[in-house]
């Protein structure tokens, strides 16, 4: 679709509750997916290789646009070269009450408090493999010539709001061993400030625990499986200096694979006296943009040099991917610039990000 087209399309979904006006725009997807190809936009080939994968081009989809895996060939067709699929969870949990996801126009900003609504593991896991994108891939790894490489297909796992803090790491060990042998790679979520005491896992004992725990069973399952897909930490943007030489310590020695910065942010800062955002929840969208910068900026200055960054939060244009890279990131993804710019962002910041004449790690 392009930008004039969504530009005329987007009033008509944000005269729609937000949450329906979401649920409206993947079938859009899906309906461009199975359109003649002819029709659907070329993707910007800029591959490069990271994790031990090669990505058709460095920009994706975030987590929590498609919390069940039931788009990924919609998702597919936009020209993302990476998607990032979930969060889920082991069981199946409806989230938060809602109205739970409220627009802030003015600040090109989202609040959400979905609190990981999801299907569960069981359905997320057949969506999965019932996808074109995915049955690709895995011919890919079996050495088979595909036409047009599909973009790398990341998993997100949580926890059960109902689990306590104390049992969470079985839960994210259930979520790897189901996972595992599908993923390109894994993303362990514990940043979501909507789901009760989640964010405290990213404290020094918690993370220690945690992450010691998914080295153990990821060892474990390569050697039973055969496969060692790549393991990254997605983290939040409200963490002091401190808090993120603890991460960057924990990530570097559980031998954890790349690192994903950030979540949506708690502050109100850049929106203040704007409608809705006083409503709880994460921020996403513009005001974030330079909260993940500076966290992402901080990693690179202390993680071991060509370590993999995932930047995301606020990307609005092309020059925005080309800030989040010279911040430190190596790959991008979008959310909120997807609801506010259009699927036209997507190769937009691909191909500014092609043609940027920095230096590239």
């Amino acid at each position: 679709m392009s930008a004039l087209g969504y530009q005329l399309l987007r009033p008509l979904l944000f005269s729609q509750d937000p949450e329906r006006a979401h649920h409206i725009g993947m079938q859009i997807m899906d309906v461009l997916a199975a359109a003649p190809a002819c029709l659907r936009p070329d993707r910007v080939e800029d591959p490069v290789q990271l994790l031990g994968l090669t990505f058709p081009n460095r920009v994706g989809v975030a987590a929590g646009l498609d919390k069940n895996a039931s788009h990924i060939d919609g998702l597919a067709a936009l020209g993302f070269g990476f998607l990032e699929l979930g969060t889920v969870t082991p069981l199946a949990q409806p989230g938060n009450p809602k109205p739970r996801l409220f627009r802030l126009p003015e600040a090109q900003a989202i609040i959400n408090r979905f609190g990981f609504n999801n299907d569960g593991l069981a359905d997320f896991v057949a969506n999965v493999q019932r996808s074109s994108t995915w049955q690709k891939r895995q011919a890919l790894e079996r050495g088979a010539l595909v036409e047009n490489t599909p973009p790398v297909l990341g998993l997100n796992i949580g926890k059960n709001a109902a689990t306590p803090l104390e049992s969470a790491t079985g839960d994210y060990l259930k979520g790897l061993a189901r996972v595992w042998p599908l993923a390109d790679y894994v993303a362990i979520n514990i940043s979501s400030p909507n789901t009760a005491n989640l964010r405290k896992l990213q404290g020094s004992d918690e993370l220690d625990g945690l992450l010691g725990a998914l080295d153990t069973e990821r060892r474990r399952l390569a050697e039973e499986l055969g496969r060692n897909p790549p393991l990254l930490l997605k983290i939040a943007p409200d963490l002091d200096d401190d808090q993120i030489t603890v991460i960057i310590d924990a990530l570097t020695r559980h031998h954890i694979d790349g690192v994903i910065a950030t979540n949506t942010t708690l502050s109100r800062d850049a929106v203040q006296g704007l409608a809705n955002a006083t409503e709880s929840g994460g921020l996403s969208g513009r005001p974030v943009f330079e909260a993940s910068n500076r966290v992402i900026r901080a990693l690179r200055a202390g993680l071991p040099a060509r370590y993999p960054i995932i930047g995301v939060g606020g990307i609005m244009s092309g020059a925005d991917a080309v800030a989040k890279i010279q911040a430190g990131a190596d790959l991008v993804q979008l959310y909120s610039g997807l609801i506010y710019q259009g699927p036209s962002l997507v190769n937009a910041a691909a191909r500014a990000i092609h043609g940027h004449d920095g230096t590239m790690r």
